[in-house]
């Protein structure tokens, strides 16, 4: 067995010690998520908390884990009777974001069950966590329905199988921790908030520190055992004082101040509903015991509110998780009085993010230009088309858009975008099995069965049922999509009211993309080049964050936009064929330059000839996308009078359909929908 890193020779990371500490010392806090950057020690930390943990007190040979002292009345292993058990040590189990649902929950032998009436049951991963750590490596991947399994263990702390009418219940109380990049992509709203505590984590910054953490790795690699050996007595004075702080804990006092300060903080950060409180005041009474105190003080209340309302607080995908701290101190001195509170709060000044309206935009409020002559810039000068880069604007508020599919019937990762054959959803008929039978269709089966009975011998009430009988459910879900943006950056669409409407619109759909768990991917296209300003990802917090930077001025290279983001699509079917794209190029279909396509590391695309019509070779750039038959979505950014329609023709040429910014927020995009479907089923 391999020796884990010692849980105290970690270096530095004092939030991530603390929050697994308290989950250690009272399990009701609710277990912690840890947020960083790759290669933070996030995993390292977490593996090695198992071994500080007390041994439990289990019945011998239970499978479930089932307390001596009060066993389980419904356990599949039972009855027991109350009595003495083992011990073991507290495990720690790792799910798999690969994992199956019968690898999670447990599998029922559907065979057996329906030949015999025999409840033959092989318990899954949360057996196995009961009543220690269920530890999620890389936790926002986790696929929905593992996600939605968890949640209801989570709420239920017990786990239920059931197949056509068999059912198993088992006890499941486990400490859920979990490990994320945000790069890759964020949680849903309902798990994170499953987790009492969050913290972030990144590498230091401090060369001392940084020299430290790779002494003591490398000398782990070279040794674990002898590395281990050293760190013992550390380990073994942390186990102690975890023990100690347990038995203090029962007698810690929540005073009504204390109590006070914990609500007024969790309502004047806006947080939903009471779970944050009650975490809140779990986390202040595991931090007084933890420092060997019977009282909770101030001081317990601040730290409390750190670990535990950061994740909670967030309005919007795209809001960074934090907490003003100078607004807490204000909200904890206001309440530091026993019951009382009543004076009017300081009148100081906001602290960041207090609330305030961003400024008006000074910009030109003009109508963008006609398709005639140049858009008008800052101060009211025209701007002309081939002009300097422009500053950033700032995106317009998002609002809410409707779905945009692709059509037919897939087979990608689940998601709540477009039709797909999934593992659930409506049954919509039955097959053989593939492997192992994993949703019976009993119906299908019974049929299967039913002719050969008499062959068979069958005598009783019992239907004879033979391997070959079974039939496998199919489903039809939802999936997810690659939503890959091409985005026209350049000086036709520099008007500031213009490029702020564009990037509300695309953030409005970078929205949609997140809440239906969507990869998505940006281009953008200015001057003589196209960039992958994002490569297909996860973390549409990322693609948001390119966006809000994005300049604009220059030339209108679109034949390189559209090149560039056919590339990134054939390198995107490689790395993950069973993924279907949607493209949603954001442009006014204006095309002033052939340019070249390259990526962000400087690597080329395609090349336009020089003396090639750029309208014309943007047509023969968007052809290739309906040869491919990709689903796709021009968002028409003309404006004016006068209007040329390059977007509606750009959309007849890729084989998808044009829709105005003004569309994009009406009930008419259902028509949208049903249009892009039969143009890209002619295309295909």
């Amino acid at each position: 067995m391999t020796t884990p890193f010692p849980f105290t020779a970690v270096v530095g990371q004092d939030d991530l010690r603390l929050a697994l500490l308290l989950n250690a010392v009272s399990p009701a806090v609710g277990g912690v998520l840890v947020r960083g950057e790759k290669g933070t020690a996030k995993s390292t930390a977490v593996r090695a908390l198992s071994a500080l943990l007390p041994e439990v007190a289990v019945v011998p040979g239970c499978r479930f884990s089932c307390d001596p002292a009060a066993p389980d009345p419904s356990c599949p292993d039972g009855p027991h009777e109350a009595g003495a058990g083992g011990a073991r040590p507290a495990r720690m189990v790792e799910l798999p974001v690969g994992a199956s649902e019968d690898r999670l929950v447990g599998a029922l032998d559907i065979e057996r069950a329906l030949a015999e009436g025999v409840k033959a049951f092989e318990p899954g991963l949360l057996a196995d966590a009961h009543r220690g750590i269920l530890y999620v490596d890389e936790v926002n991947l986790l696929h929905d329905h593992l996600v939605d399994l968890l949640l209801d263990a989570a709420a239920m702390g017990a786990s239920y199988v059931e197949r056509e009418g068999v059912s198993v219940r088992h006890a499941a109380r486990f400490l859920l921790v979990g490990t994320m990049n945000p790069e890759e992509g964020e949680l849903r709203p309902q798990l994170l908030d499953r987790f009492g505590l969050t913290v972030e984590v990144a590498a230091s910054r401090e060369p001392d520190e940084r020299v430290e953490v790779v002494r003591r790795r490398l000398a782990y690699d070279d040794d674990p055992g002898a590395f281990a050996a050293r760190w013992a007595e550390e380990e073994a004075a942390v186990r102690q004082r975890i023990a100690a702080a347990r038995e203090l804990l029962p007698r810690v006092r929540l005073g009504d101040g204390a109590l006070r300060q914990i609500a007024a903080t969790c309502a004047a950060f806006e947080v939903d509903g009471m779970r944050a409180d009650i975490v809140m005041a779990r986390t202040a009474t595991a931090l007084a015991a933890w420092a060997g105190r019977t009282d909770v003080l101030a001081e317990d209340v601040r730290q409390a509110a750190l670990l535990a309302l950061p994740h909670r607080r967030r309005r919007n995908p795209f809001d960074a998780p934090g907490l003003d701290e100078d607004k807490l101190d204000e909200t904890m001195e206001q309440y530091s009085g026993e019951g009382e509170g009543d004076d009017d709060p300081d009148p100081g000044p906001q602290g960041p993010g207090g609330g305030g309206q961003p400024a008006p935009d000074s910009g030109p409020q003009g109508d963008g230009g006609a398709a005639a002559r140049p858009e008008a810039g800052e101060g009211g000068q025209p701007q002309p088309w081939g002009g300097q880069e422009q500053s950033a604007v700032r995106a317009a508020e998002p609002f809410r858009t409707k779905m945009l599919s692709v059509p037919g019937i897939g087979e990608g990762a689940a998601g709540r975008r477009s039709r797909a054959r999934t593992e659930h959803g409506r049954t919509t008929g039955a097959r053989r099995p593939r492997g192992a039978l994993t949703k019976l269709h009993l119906a299908a089966t019974v049929l299967a069965a039913a002719p050969h009975q008499r062959a068979r011998g069958r005598s009783g009430p019992g239907l004879v049922v033979r391997r070959d009988d079974l039939r496998q459910a199919t489903r039809e879900g939802r999936e997810g999509n690659l939503v890959l943006f091409v985005v026209d950056a350049s000086g036709s669409m520099a008007a500031r009211q213009r490029m702020s409407a564009v990037k509300g619109a695309v953030l409005s759909l970078l929205l949609d993309a997140y809440q239906r768990r969507d990869k998505v991917g940006l281009v953008t296209f200015r001057g003589s080049a196209a960039d992958v300003a994002l490569p297909p990802t996860s973390s549409v917090d990322a693609a948001a964050a390119r966006l809000e930077s994005l300049p604009t001025g220059g030339r209108t290279p679109l034949a390189a936009g559209l090149l560039r983001a056919h590339e990134v699509l054939r390198v995107e079917r490689l790395r993950d064929p069973a993924r279907r794209a949607l493209v949603v190029v954001v442009t006014d279909g204006r095309a002033t330059g052939g340019g070249a396509a390259r990526s962000v590391s400087g690597r080329g695309g395609g090349r336009a000839t020089g003396g090639t019509e750029p309208v014309a070779l943007a047509g023969r750039a968007a052809r290739l996308f309906a040869a491919d038959g990709v689903a796709s979505v021009v968002v028409d950014c003309e404006s004016g009078p006068v209007r040329l329609g390059l977007a509606g023709q750009l959309a007849g040429e890729l084989g998808g359909t044009a829709v105005t910014l003004e569309e994009l927020r009406s009930d008419s995009i259902a028509g949208l929908v049903r249009d892009v479907q039969g143009t890209s089923r002619r295309a295909a």
